[in-house]
This record gives C-alpha cells, sequence and structure tokens, in this order.
C-alpha cells in the first residue's frame, strides 16, 4: 500500500494588490478640507456672475434694439453668439427670434440655424429686421454677408449694427488683442473706421437712418470705442416692360 505525501506548505498565489494603512489624520485636515469648500464655492459664485453679466449685457443691447424695431417684427440676429440677445428679443418684440451662427447651437433656448459662413439659412425676403451686434469686423469678407442681409431683408427693411471703431491708438490696442484671441477660431479681423464704413454701407444700396457713437466703458474687459448704425433697405425698382 502506497503512501500519498501531503505537503506541508503551499505555495502562496501572487497578490494582485497592497494595502496602504490610512493616513494619520492630523490637525491641518480640518482647515485642509474647510480650504476646498472654500474654493469650490468661489468657483461656483464667479461662474454664477459671469454668467449674470453676460445675460445682463444682452438684456441691455435688446433694449436698445427693441426701440429702434417694431413689435411684432420678424427678425434675424446673424452671429447670434449664445443667443441672449435673441431670447431677450422674443419677449420684448413679441415675436420668435431666428439667430444663426457657425456653431451647432446655442446657450439660450431659441429658433437657432447653423450658418455655413456664405449663406444665410432662410429665403429671400423673409425678415423685416437683421441684427448684426459686433459681427461684421469678423467677417472675411464682409460684402458677401451684406449682400445676404439685403437678400433676406423685405423692401424698406431694417438692419441695426454694432461695431468696434479704432478711433485711438488705445482703440487699435485693443482690436489687436481681440483679432489675436479670435483669428484662430473665426479668421483675422477686420475693423473700420466710422467713414469706412458709412461709405461701406452707401455703396452697397443702405440708407443709414441713424447712428451713435456708444461708451468704450459698457464693457470693462474690452473698453474700446463702440458706435451702432440703424440701415434701411432701399427699395429696388424693376423696370416694368413697356406696353406695346
Amino acid at each position: 500500500m502506497s503512501t500519498r505525501l501531503v505537503p506541508v506548505s503551499r505555495p502562496s498565489t501572487p497578490y494582485s494588490g497592497q494595502r496602504h494603512a490610512p493616513r494619520p489624520k492630523t490637525a491641518f485636515d480640518p482647515f485642509a478640507k474647510s480650504a476646498a469648500g472654500l474654493i469650490h464655492g468661489i468657483k461656483r459664485r464667479w461662474a454664477r456672475e459671469r454668467r449674470r453679466r453676460k445675460v445682463g449685457r444682452a438684456y441691455d443691447m435688446a433694449q436698445e434694439i427693441a426701440r429702434v424695431i417694431p413689435r411684432g417684427s420678424e427678425v434675424l440676429d446673424v452671429g447670434c453668439g449664445n443667443g441672449f440677445i435673441a431670447h431677450h428679443l422674443n419677449g420684448m418684440l413679441g415675436r420668435s427670434v431666428v439667430g444663426i451662427d457657425l456653431g451647432s447651437d446655442a446657450e439660450a433656448a431659441i429658433d437657432y440655424r447653423q450658418y455655413d459662413g456664405a449663406r444665410f439659412p432662410a429665403p429671400d425676403e423673409s425678415f423685416s429686421a437683421v441684427t448684426l451686434c459686433y459681427v461684421l469686423h469678423h467677417a472675411q469678407d464682409v460684402q458677401v454677408v451684406l449682400n445676404e442681409m439685403r437678400r433676406v431683408l423685405r423692401d424698406g427693411g431694417l438692419a441695426v449694427i454694432y461695431e468696434d471703431i479704432p478711433a485711438s491708438i488705445w482703440d487699435k490696442s485693443v482690436c489687436w488683442i481681440h483679432n489675436r484671441q479670435w483669428r484662430g477660431r473665426t479668421g483675422p479681423c477686420t475693423f473700420r473706421k466710422e467713414s469706412e464704413w458709412r461709405a461701406l454701407f452707401r455703396s452697397l444700396g443702405f440708407e443709414i437712418v441713424s447712428e451713435r457713437s456708444l461708451s468704450r466703458w459698457r464693457n470693462l474687459t474690452h473698453p474700446v470705442s463702440r458706435r451702432s448704425y440703424v440701415l434701411k433697405q432701399i427699395p429696388i425698382y424693376r423696370a416694368c416692360p413697356k406696353d406695346r
């Protein structure tokens, strides 16, 4: 009869991890936890404050625009960005405002349509007013944008335009910084003087109804000279064939 040998010990299996003893608590732990909570709270408050300022500036601009555009007008906001100006105009004008921009969507809840940078996503003569708030200096071909504005506006329609004006060396410096910040996203910016904007608008068949200078300090993070223009679409009368 054979005797089976039973091993006294078996080889240990490899251990996948290593257990660490918990870090001993110190007298500074409550202070570190409080500091982390304080920093998190400051970040949340700062994010809320930035959103309030953004929405508040959009509300102020929407109020200015609503004084010029008749209530009930069909409005297209070109380069609407976050969409808050269009959102406020919805309530002020009593009609849904359409916003277009290069992005896939807007932050505000509006009727948003993506723009390919060439042709506005809208039929001919479909709006009675168009707004361009600090948009035209981003256009790589400003005449294409203004011709599209003419195409979608009805005869006698209004255009409300806001632009940064390089009126001084300080303004040119601020515009240069703005160009550096944006040229990687939208291409190089082109800032024009007041006389250059007037000549351009008139050459494309727009009558300047009114214009006014705006305070450079309305946005403390971008203190540059500004100007607003209200343009009117000059009707194009097509010659009718003579009766024979």
